[in-house]
């Protein structure tokens, strides 16, 4: 977990080639990448050259759709999936996947929408696709060099990368892990269109960091303070959903007070949880299937007093293989790694503090 200037952190488990997983051990964080994306379209909304209420199609001149209703469709509504695009009209898991995020606005000529925009939310990674297309276009390089030079580098995410499909290879990045038969088994993940959607691999250290930068205490001056606080703030329309995060609560029932995001592929999952309010922030990375939110919620909750989610099932213990990133878990409490939604093993832990 992270507080202000102290971060703790639990690193466990082993990469898919069998290396002892550390802080520097790279994972895919699937749909945490949304965050990113939309903070590149705000470093070009600070720069003058996108405004969140630009029509897609002012920015993006060969955007089409089979529906004259994708004309009001604007930067603000793709990035708080308020769109009208929907996976009944523009099926997402066609194989095989598109890779790039020309050829996956291209593809949306013959498409339709099954909302007015700005009506409702519906989640629906093609819009993050739509926003990666509009980075590479305004600012004239490819969506994972603009992050590398614009993002990554000035906040010293240097173990930090995207890719265009889900399963691409990458340097120093070890296959995830699935459970076949109550087994845990090292696999490549499915083929999958993840450009501006899923993509970005990363790091427990470089997370740490898109989280303090996130926080407002590291980078300042990358990123204006009222274009940071738009990315965190709860859009017209959008449910919970604000531009690539999501307001929730710190425990059921409770209003949204918590701003967060999580991620899954088929052999990785993820979560980022921190609150406006105290500072405090929580982030678990997995190499395998599960539900980390419930994890790294209940761990900013015992943080700051308010109740966790019960979870307790000692056989998971054999499945888990994972790298827990926390902030601000106090020396000698109990923290819970697990492998499914609902199930959990308990272990106690000695959080080593590290240099975020």
């Amino acid at each position: 977990m992270i507080d202000g200037s102290s971060v703790e952190t639990i690193v466990r488990g082993r990469d898919g080639d069998g290396g002892a997983v550390t802080a520097r051990t790279r994972f895919r964080i699937a749909s945490m990448s949304k965050s990113m994306t939309a903070t590149a379209i705000m470093l070009l909304v600070d720069r003058g050259r996108v405004s969140l209420d630009d029509p897609v199609v002012k920015l993006l001149p060969d955007f089409r759709m089979a529906d004259p209703r994708f004309t009001g469709i604007t930067v603000r509504h793709i990035l708080s999936h308020t769109s009208g695009l929907s996976n009944d009209t523009n099926n997402e898991y066609v194989f095989p996947p598109l890779r790039t995020a020309r050829e996956i606005v291209a593809a949306l000529a013959d498409k339709t929408l099954t909302a007015a925009p700005g009506t409702r939310a519906e989640y629906h990674n093609t819009n993050f696709s739509i926003a990666a297309r509009i980075v590479e276009v305004m600012s004239g390089k490819s969506f994972d060099d603009f992050l590398h030079t614009e993002l990554f580098t000035p906040l010293g995410m240097t173990g930090t990368s995207s890719t265009l499909g889900c399963s691409d290879r990458a340097e120093g990045l070890s296959s995830g892990y699935e459970v076949v038969l109550g087994v845990a088994v090292a696999a490549p993940d499915m083929p999958g269109m993840c450009v501006g959607n899923g993509g970005v691999i990363s790091t427990l250290d470089d997370m740490v960091r898109w989280l303090r930068f996130n926080q407002g205490t590291l980078g300042a001056g990358l990123l204006s303070a009222g274009s940071l606080a738009e990315l965190h703030t709860v859009q017209p329309k959008a449910g919970d959903h604000a531009l690539g995060w999501q307001a929730r609560p710190v425990t059921a029932g409770a209003p949204p007070s918590l701003v967060g995001h999580g991620g899954t592929l088929a052999t990785w999952t993820g979560d980022m949880v921190f609150s406006p309010k105290t500072g405090v922030a929580a982030l678990v990375l997995t190499n395998g299937v599960g539900d980390p939110g419930l994890l790294s919620t209940d761990l900013l909750a015992e943080r700051i007093g308010a109740p966790v989610t019960p979870m307790s099932n000692p056989l998971l213990a054999l499945f888990c293989l994972t790298c827990c990133v926390l902030g601000a878990v106090a020396l000698g409490r109990r923290v819970w790694c697990y492998r499914r939604a609902g199930q959990a093993i308990s272990a106690p832990v000695q959080p080593a503090m590290v240099d975020g």
